[in-house]
């Protein structure tokens, strides 16, 4: 069994765009799957297995329209079965945008504060943010 974690990740990525993709929630397809909405968001955390397989995968990935041995497949580096789905580096993204929301709300709060403090205390609070795991 692969046991990379970047593999693990990009699985639960994928499997977490089909099925936003198909207007579920994680408790939809979880139901779809015969399982629980449990062990779809386990699935979509990416985390790699303790031991073995989860047996919920081929359930998930099957209710998701996905063909027999296609997690697999993704977890050898394969593009994931289906549209709507796209690997991108998506923390930049993030961080991008909190940095604009806490900047655009100092702004308001802190009328007449220079720019260079307001931009001292959003590195701030986006440190602490990456500090505690939020980034």
């Amino acid at each position: 069994m692969n046991r990379d974690p970047e593999a693990w990740a990009r699985l639960g990525r994928a499997l977490r765009s089909a099925r936003d993709h198909r207007g579920l929630t994680q408790q939809e397809l979880g139901e779809m799957a015969g399982t629980s909405g449990r062990a779809v968001q386990d699935a979509e955390a990416g985390t790699v297995p303790k031991a073995r397989m989860p047996y919920t995968l081929g359930r998930i990935a099957s209710a998701l329209g996905w063909p027999e041995g296609a997690v697999d497949a993704v977890l050898e580096g394969a593009a994931p079965p289906g549209e709507g789905w796209r690997d991108v580096p998506a923390q930049a993204d993030v961080e991008e945008r909190y940095e604009s929301i806490l900047t655009n709300a100092m702004v308001r709060a802190m009328e007449g504060t220079p720019a260079a403090e307001i931009k001292k205390a959003t590195k701030i609070a986006l440190d602490e943010f990456r500090r505690q795991g939020l980034l």
